[in-house]
């Protein structure tokens, strides 16, 4: 019997369109520590199907395809997807995306609910969140620090 989910896949992977996804792999790479896994090129040289492993997430990528509806964010204006991205250091990996091309969205921060993050954009537009639990939140407390916080926002 096959495995519904292939192996080393979670049960929801991101799928990133981008105008210049061999560019793309080489930024993940130098900016999150991708690994490429695998690469089907197109006889024009573009990328049809890719795929890389950043920490234990696999991201499946390709070339903006706009006859097949597969537009990337520069192409669409920005984009309202954000990828969350748990490291071991937030401001290291912040400053490693930072030095690799990205550039900052929002500076590096710790947040009421526990983790200490900041925004960036690649290159290719795609909005990263690299974030770090620096604690554990019980949901009580949560729930009144989410309100402390939206009392200070809506001010």
């Amino acid at each position: 019997m096959v495995d519904v989910i292939p192996e080393g896949y979670a049960p929801l992977t991101a799928y990133l369109s981008v105008a210049g996804a061999s560019e793309a792999i080489a930024f993940y790479t130098e900016a999150f520590g991708a690994t490429e896994l695998h690469r089907s090129t197109m006889p024009n040289g573009k990328i049809a199907h890719a795929q890389v492993r950043i920490g234990s997430a696999i991201v499946m990528l390709s070339d903006e395809n706009p006859d097949l509806g597969l537009l990337d964010p520069v192409t669409l204006g920005g984009t309202p997807v954000t990828l969350y991205l748990f490291v071991a250091d937030a401001h290291a990996a912040f400053d490693r995306a930072i030095r690799a091309g990205a550039r900052e969205s929002r500076p590096v921060q710790d947040h009421f609910f526990g983790d200490r993050h900041g925004q960036v954009i690649d290159p290719f537009g795609h909005r990263w969140t690299l974030a770090q639990r620096i604690e554990d939140v019980p949901l009580a407390e949560y729930q009144q620090r989410a309100e402390e916080y939206m009392r200070k926002v809506n001010q």
